[in-house]
């Protein structure tokens, strides 16, 4: 396990040891922080005394509903992350504002006059934005983008090895090709981008000797989906290349790498709906609600707040969900209910970073699930 490093200037530098970062801040050389994705790192108070940086990779397994994320150098393996996308929610309420808004325009038509004088819009005709992107596909797209910046500002990011995903037909109509382009082309302002097949990925995984879980790929551990964004992310470090002698050819893995434990961390977003100005149904009498945003009726707390809640003699850690009067709701990871207790009784930890991660104590090692 290694601890990311940062210099005075907010320079990522190399990580270090645990035991070295606990002397430096015992010391007064340097302070902890967490950032964003709740990854513990040092800053250091003085000038470094190297500011040299070995080759450290992110490796990214894109995918509809999860993503992998990796960070590794030649000798560990820093960081794991599994990223739920929040492509469902999107899509679903995509459909649901198209549906709202056929309606609204459906009311406005008088239809006891004649056609051509009813208040029909116009033709569109030609006013669409070339290589436009789906809403669903953007934002799993910007998630992943987050994630890899948050990374690249405490690890000294020198590339970033993509798995390219290779769709059937017209490659610019396939949104899933015009999402690749988008996400490649922001990537690489940020670090050298290798591409890879998937069948390069396979075949390193199992050179490393590293387990993959395909029977259910929504469980969210690291088999699933990390394993291979660590695979990605080894294929700088490990190569298959041909070799011609004298009398003989062949080819074989060329290079080395050492997967280790690594810290393991769960990323998704709050499913907070966005503000509106009421309910899509009226209520009794014809009224309709204020619906939506992160504001709750207590100034002290938004929706996505993770916060220390007391409800009698049971006390949890959650993200404010909801409020009422004069409760707040409180949820786990998965937006589940763990309670409604009283705002006096619920004590702000860190304001909504519009992040929700599960970060295990436990460090995980793929190497270990062969055995």
């Amino acid at each position: 396990m290694r601890v990311p490093v940062v210099s005075s200037d907010n320079k990522p530098l190399m990580p270090t040891k645990p035991s070295r970062a606990r002397r430096w801040i015992k010391e007064g050389r340097a302070t902890g922080k967490f950032n964003k994705l709740g990854i513990f790192y040092v800053q250091l108070t003085n000038e470094p005394s190297d500011t040299q940086a070995q080759e450290i990779v992110i490796g990214l397994d894109p995918g509809k509903m999860f993503s992998g994320v990796a960070v590794q150098s030649r000798k560990y393996t820093l960081q794991m992350l599994h990223l739920v996308l929040p492509f469902k929610t999107v899509k679903a309420r995509m459909e649901q504002r198209s549906m709202m808004r056929r309606g609204r325009r459906g009311r406005r038509i008088n239809r006891k006059i004649s056609f051509k004088k009813r208040s029909h819009r116009q033709a569109r005709f030609d006013n669409r934005r070339n290589s436009k992107l789906p809403p669903s596909i953007r934002a799993n797209k910007n998630l992943e983008y987050r994630t890899i910046t948050l990374l690249c500002e405490i690890y000294p990011i020198q590339t970033i090895a993509i798995e390219e995903v290779e769709a059937q037909g017209n490659k610019s109509f396939s949104p899933v090709m015009v999402g690749q382009r988008y996400q490649i082309n922001r990537l690489s302002e940020l670090a050298k981008v290798e591409l890879r097949k998937g069948w390069e990925t396979s075949n390193l995984r199992k050179h490393l000797g590293l387990h993959k879980e395909k029977s259910d790929k929504s469980l969210q551990i690291p088999e699933t989906h990390a394993v291979d964004a660590v695979a990605l992310a080894s294929s700088e470090f490990v190569k298959y290349q041909s070799w011609e002698g004298v009398k003989t050819h062949g080819a074989s893995w060329v290079g080395n790498v050492t997967i280790t434990k690594s810290q393991f961390i769960i990323l998704r977003r709050p499913p907070i709906s966005r503000r509106q100005l009421h309910l899509m149904v009226a209520a009794k009498g014809g009224t309709r609600r204020k619906y939506g945003g992160t504001t709750t009726r207590h100034n002290c707390l938004r929706k996505g707040d993770f916060v220390h809640a007391t409800q009698g003699k049971k006390s949890f850690f959650g993200w404010v969900s909801g409020d009422t009067e004069k409760q707040v709701s409180v949820s786990d990871a998965n937006w589940k209910r763990l309670g409604q207790c009283t705002a006096k009784k619920v004590r702000l930890i860190q304001r909504n970073t519009g992040l929700i991660v599960l970060s295990t104590r436990k460090l995980f090692n793929l190497m270990a699930s062969n055995h």
